[in-house]
């Protein structure tokens, strides 16, 4: 009877460890198995559901890449348009500056207004100075040097400042523009019908370029070209970025109507920036013009007063060379000033 016991006692023990070993390895297992994954997981080796996510993560690495090929070619793109329009012929300057005007008569017109200041000059009777022994008494040699600066100098100020104040307009209706994009895209037009809409119903400039971009690509000259020769007439980075935006949305997909709209809260951000910037710096700008002027502003008063203790300048040749002097220390206090209080953004 104690050996029957024993032998079930026994019998029960091995049972009870071998059940328990069972169980152990297979607990053991599944731990491992977990931690390693979870290991897996926090590396960023794997994801949860990674067979249910692969295909899409797969996607998005080449549409990443695809990105990524087409910024290095706009990139590229922008250098080559950069130098196009680093050139600055009068052809293009006509054209920045909305100016329908055939080249042959903005020097026809530029050569008159050299004469013109060349009249002045002569008809005025100025004598000339004498400068540290060189005189330039010539009246001929004067009315060659007004004629120069009247036909080089003259127009290209006007010019350049027409094409400053055509920009600076183009850069404040741009992000306008680009709601207006936004909208329509949203609604279901075209690209190509958003842009002749604003080139409708927009003020100038944007409703001459955008009409000229609309024409290009009703005529199939195509996106990029489009967007080249947009750039070439409105050398901006506003205009550079919508370039950008467009040519990587039609090669690499995406929701074209999210990305103008960042787009457009970027250029108004930008346009806030410089518009406070001004403002911080408008003080500096005030004082320079002050300083710039108040040394014409004594000359007249004083030849106001006592017309012949200035006018001693004017009539010797110490006088000559002092006003020699006070120009170039003038242009350059003049230049060093307007470099310090100019940001470009």
């Amino acid at each position: 009877m104690m050996n029957q016991t024993l032998i079930i006692l026994i019998v029960a023990a091995l049972a009870f460890v071998a059940i328990v070993g069972i169980g152990f390895t297979l607990t053991t297992g599944q731990d491992d198995v977990a931690k390693k994954r979870a290991r897996e997981i926090g590396a960023g080796r794997i994801t949860p559901n990674a067979k249910a996510n692969g295909k899409a993560a797969d996607d998005a690495v080449r549409r990443r890449a695809k990105t990524q090929e087409m910024l290095e070619n706009l990139r590229k793109q922008d250098k080559e348009r950069r130098k196009i329009t680093a050139a600055r012929d009068i052809a293009s300057k006509l054209t920045q500056a909305g100016l329908e005007l055939p080249v042959p008569m903005f020097w026809v017109m530029s050569v008159v207004a050299g004469a013109v200041c060349a009249g002045v000059v002569w008809m005025s009777g100025a004598d000339g100075l004498v400068i540290s022994g060189i005189s330039f008494k010539s009246r001929p040699i004067l009315c060659g040097a007004a004629f120069f600066a009247g036909t080089f100098g003259l127009p290209q100020f006007v010019l350049n400042t027409m094409i400053k104040g055509r920009h600076k307009k183009m850069i404040n209706q741009f992000a306008d523009a680009l709601d207006v994009i936004v909208r329509g895209v949203k609604t279901g037009l075209p690209l190509g019908e958003c842009i002749r809409i604003i080139g409708k119903e927009s003020p100038e400039p944007l409703k001459t370029e955008f009409l000229t971009f609309a024409d290009n690509l009703a005529m199939g000259s195509g996106l990029d070209r489009g967007l080249a020769q947009l750039y070439k007439r409105m050398p901006l980075q506003e205009v550079n970025f919508f370039a950008i935006v467009l040519m990587i949305q039609a090669k690499a997909g995406g929701n074209l109507s999210e990305a103008l709209g960042n787009l457009s809260t970027v250029i108004r951000s930008r346009k806030m920036m410089r518009e406070k910037v001004n403002a911080l710096s408008s003080e500096a700008k005030a004082s320079g013009f002050i300083i710039g002027s108040l040394p014409f502003a004594v000359g007249v008063m004083v030849f106001m007063t006592t017309p012949e203790y200035i006018m001693e300048l004017f009539r010797t040749e110490t006088g000559h060379v002092i006003l020699a002097m006070a120009a170039g220390m003038m242009g350059a206090g003049i230049t060093v000033m307007r470099n310090m209080i100019n940001f470009d953004m």
